[in-house]
C-alpha cells in the first residue's frame, strides 16, 4: 500500500490550510468509517494507518481523511500525540479553514443563543456540537473566555479570536489554557489575552434572577458553570420559604438561585475559599447576605459534621466535580456518588428534596441513578424521583458523541 503523502514535519499547521497543500491520511481496513460518514467526530489512533510520516505531522496539521478504499471522508485535524489522532472539521475535504470559516461556525452558534437568551451570558461554543471540536467559548457580556482544548484550535487561536470579535463584537477575548484535556493533547498551560484587556476583578453575571461573581482568570474553568442553569431554576422553584444546603457550591450556583426565588436561608459548602468569597460577594450584590452563610471544608467531612450537629435542611443539593472522568475511574467514581448520597440524605427533612448531580460522562444516567438510590437507601431513607435534569440548551449534545451528554441532575423527594 502506498504511504499517505505528508508535508515536512516542520510545516506550520496554522498556515497549511489550502487543500492542495494538505497531506492525506487513511483509516485502517477494520475501522468504522461508516460512523465517520454518519457524523462521528473522532478518529482514534488505533483506527488510522500511522506510519513514520503520519507520526511526524505537527499537532494541529489539517489532512484529507480517506477510508481504507481511499474514498474521501472529509477534512480532519491531526494530533499524533493524542489518542484522538484526528478530529473531523468538515465532510468536504476541500474546505479551507480560514477566518471566514470560523465566522460561519460562530455565527450559527450565536443565532441559536440569541433564540435562547435575552442577555449575552451563556456558552457560545460547545465544542463538537457547534462544529468546533475541542473548543469551548463562554460569553460574559463584552468578554469571551476561550478554551482551545485541541491542538488544531490552539495553533489557530489568533484566527479564532479575530473571528469571534468580528461576529459578536465583544471587546475582550481571553485564552484559558488550564484543564486536563489540554494536557492529554500535549498542549501548554499558558493563558493570556488575545483581544482587548483583562477584566478588572470578577464580573457580575445575572442568571435565574441571581447575581453570580465570575473570576474569569483565577476561577475554575472559564469562571462560571452555565450548564446547570435549568437545574438551578428547577430547584429554586421548590425553595420558597425553605432552608437550603448547597454542597460543592462553587460560587453559589444553587444557593444564590434559591435565595433569588425566596428561600428562607442558604448555606454554601465548598473546599475553595476563593469560590466561597465570590459566592458571598454575589449574595451581597443581591442584598441577601443576611440569609446566606458559608462553610469552608471538604464536602464529605462537612456533611458528616453537619449530621453530628443535628443540622436539618428542607432542600439539600450536591453538585460535585467529576468523580469518574474516564472509564478507568468509573467504579471508584460510582462509590463516591453513592457515598455523597448516603451522607446527604440524613440531612434532608421529612418530605424534603435531595438533589444529586454528576458531570462524569463515563457514568451514564442509569449507573449514576443506581448509585444515588443505593446511597439514599443505605442512609435509611426512601424517596421518589421527581425530576431528571441535563445541561442547558447552550450545551447542545452531538448525538454521535456520548461524551457531550455528560451532565445529569436527579431530584428526589425523601
Amino acid at each position: 500500500m502506498t504511504a499517505p503523502h505528508t508535508p515536512p514535519a516542520n510545516d506550520d499547521p496554522a498556515t497549511a490550510t489550502a487543500p492542495a497543500a494538505l497531506p492525506t491520511v487513511r483509516m485502517m481496513p477494520k475501522a468504522n468509517a461508516r460512523a465517520i460518514r454518519f457524523g462521528a467526530p473522532w478518529v482514534y489512533a488505533n483506527e488510522m494507518v500511522v506510519d513514520r510520516r503520519t507520526k511526524n505531522l505537527a499537532p494541529g496539521t489539517l489532512a484529507r481523511l480517506e477510508d481504507a478504499e481511499r474514498q474521501p471522508l472529509g477534512l480532519v485535524a491531526m494530533n499524533p500525540n493524542s489518542k484522538i489522532i484526528g478530529r473531523m472539521l468538515d465532510a468536504d475535504p476541500e474546505t479551507v479553514i480560514d477566518q471566514a470559516w470560523f465566522e460561519d461556525k460562530i455565527s450559527r452558534a450565536l443565532a441559536l443563543r440569541a433564540q435562547l437568551f435575552d442577555a449575552p451570558y451563556y456558552r457560545l461554543i460547545h465544542a463538537e456540537a457547534d462544529g468546533l471540536p475541542g473548543v469551548i467559548i463562554d460569553r460574559f457580556g463584552d468578554t469571551c473566555v476561550v478554551q482551545p482544548n485541541a491542538a488544531w484550535a490552539d495553533v489557530r487561536m489568533e484566527m479564532l479570536s479575530a473571528a469571534l470579535v468580528a461576529v459578536t463584537g465583544v471587546a475582550n477575548v481571553l485564552k484559558n489554557a488550564g484543564g486536563r484535556t489540554r494536557t492529554l493533547e500535549g498542549l501548554d498551560d499558558v493563558s493570556g489575552v488575545t483581544a482587548g484587556v483583562l477584566p478588572d476583578g470578577p464580573l457580575p453575571v445575572p442568571m435565574n434572577g441571581a447575581t453570580y461573581m465570575a473570576d474569569l482568570t483565577g476561577g475554575q474553568k472559564t469562571g462560571l458553570f452555565y450548564d446547570q442553569r435549568p437545574n438551578h431554576a428547577f430547584a429554586a422553584n421548590m425553595t420558597r420559604g425553605l432552608r437550603v444546603l448547597d454542597v460543592f457550591s462553587h460560587v453559589g450556583g444553587f444557593s444564590l438561585a434559591a435565595l433569588a426565588a425566596g428561600a428562607q436561608s442558604a448555606m454554601a459548602v465548598d473546599g475553595s475559599a476563593p469560590a466561597l468569597d465570590l459566592a458571598t460577594q454575589g449574595a451581597t450584590a443581591m442584598s441577601m447576605q443576611d440569609k446566606f452563610s458559608v462553610r469552608h471544608g471538604d464536602a464529605f467531612d462537612t456533611l458528616a459534621a453537619l449530621r453530628s450537629e443535628g443540622a436539618e435542611f428542607d432542600v439539600v443539593i450536591c453538585d460535585p466535580p467529576s468523580f469518574a472522568p474516564s472509564k478507568k475511574a468509573l467504579e471508584a467514581g460510582l462509590r463516591a456518588y453513592e457515598r455523597i448520597a448516603r451522607l446527604a440524605a440524613p440531612l434532608v427533612a421529612e418530605n424534603g428534596i435531595l438533589g444529586l448531580c454528576s458531570c462524569s460522562h463515563a457514568a451514564d444516567l442509569t449507573a449514576f441513578r443506581t448509585a444515588s438510590v443505593r446511597g439514599i437507601g443505605r442512609a435509611g431513607r426512601r424517596g421518589i424521583l421527581l425530576h431528571t435534569g441535563f445541561a442547558g440548551a447552550d450545551h447542545p449534545q452531538l448525538p454521535q458523541l456520548a461524551e457531550s451528554g455528560y451532565l445529569k441532575s436527579l431530584f428526589f423527594r425523601l
